[in-house]
This record gives C-alpha cells, structure tokens and sequence, in this order.
C-alpha cells in the first residue's frame, strides 16, 4: 500500500513562522513535523510515500530529497503555488497513487497510531480513524456507528484524525481544482460506503505555534509512546 502526505497547505495559523517556512519543515525536539510523519510511515512498512506541495513546496522537495535517508522512496505532487485543498490534492496525485487503496494523513500529526494495521484493512470506498474531540475542535466531525459506519447524523460525535484509507474510486469524478475533502466524505456517507474505528493513544494536531511549542517541550513523544488503545467497531 502506498503512502501520500499531505503538506500543501500554507499554514496560516502557524503565521509568521510560515512566512518563510513551510509548517511541514517547523521543527519541534529537534525534528521536522514531517520526519515525524515519514518515520512513522517507514516503520509501519510503508515504502512508497507521495508527498503534494504547494507554497515554499520546494524547501520540502530539498530537504525530504528521494526519501532514501529513510529507507523510503518519495515522489512528489506539486500544485503550484496555490494549494488545491485535501481532495483536489488528491485528484491531482492519483497517478502517482495508483489503482489500489492508499493511506493518506496529515503532515502536521504526531501521533502513535499502528499505521502498519492499515495495510490488511478491507475498505469500501474510505476508512478514517477518529479520536476524542480535543478542544480546538469539541463540536467534532462525524458519528460511528455499532456497525462500525460512518455518519452525519448523531450527537456522539468524533473528530476526524487526519488518518485515513481511500480508494481511488472515491476521487474517480473529482477534477483538479480546490476541494476539500469534507462533501467527498458526506456525498460517501450518505450512500454507507465509508467505515471508521476510535483510537484512544497518543495524538497531537500541531495546528499553531501553541501546540508547536507543547511538543516541544513534551520532547520526543514518539521515543515515549503510550499504550496503543484502538477500539474497532468494525469486528
């Protein structure tokens, strides 16, 4: 299975560290967000990575280069100058993903998910992972059924992680232009074609210079993980 990070985005609640930055590239215990990412991705047996680029796109290409330092080969999407949102993104980098479900995720996640489970994971057409709904975000994202679905509905709602299994079909009609990822998911849900499982572990959304600044001085949270605890309603 292959592997796409998305670090297109320009960051903008990271301003001005990512004037001239791109937040992929912010370093926080003496790694860039990103390494965090590949070296969670290497480690769980993902060897082919995509990475899309946007503004500063190339300070990322320079420094991840082929991916070799990690044992891991990376090819590159690059949208220009302006990002074309998590679905347009995709779009664009489905030629370089394949004809197979892939694994998508946030550039700017630590976390300590078994990313390596998502490699047998039987599909329809999405499967996300969901955490608690931290307090940047307490009105959370979608509901998890007893089947183990995914819905709009319900007032026991999660927060989308930023992990997730897609199928290519998913995209198949999307153009390449800005889209967000959100009414591709709703227009999949309400037909019942995207499953979701709760994860409970270690997860960390570095969305602004706070939170930069929390794993920083949380060191290394990787080198210290947490007891994984998934629940997979699924099963």
């Amino acid at each position: 299975m292959k592997a796409m990070i998305l670090a297109a985005g320009r960051g903008e609640r990271m301003r001005p560290l990512t004037d001239h930055t791109p937040k992929p590239l912010l370093k926080a215990a003496g790694k860039t967000l990103i390494e965090y990412t590949i070296e969670n991705l290497a480690a769980a047996g993902f060897g082919d990575i995509v990475i899309n680029i946007a503004h500063l796109g190339e300070q990322i290409k320079d420094y991840c280069g082929s991916g070799k330092r990690w044992n891991v080969s990376i090819a590159y999407s690059d949208e220009g100058e302006t990002a074309l949102e998590t679905a347009g993104g995709i779009a664009k980098a489905l030629p370089l993903l394949g004809d197979k479900p892939f694994l998508a995720l946030n550039a700017d996640i630590v976390c300590d998910y078994p990313l390596a489970d998502l490699r047998a994971r039987p599909i329809d057409l999405a499967h996300l992972v969901m955490i608690n709904n931290p307090p940047h975000h307490p009105e959370g994202d979608f509901s998890l059924t007893a089947s183990g679905l995914l819905d709009q509905q319900g007032t026991q709602k999660l927060t989308f992680s930023g992990i997730g299994v897609y199928h290519p079909m998913l995209f198949a009609d999307i153009p390449v232009a800005p889209l967000k990822l959100r009414p591709v998911l709703n227009r999949a849900m309400q037909v019942q074609r995207i499953s979701g499982e709760k994860f409970s572990g270690l997860w960390m959304d570095i969305g602004t210079p706070e939170r930069l600044q929390t794993l920083a001085e949380l060191g290394s949270p990787l080198a210290h993980q947490t007891s994984r605890d998934t629940e997979n309603v699924t099963n």
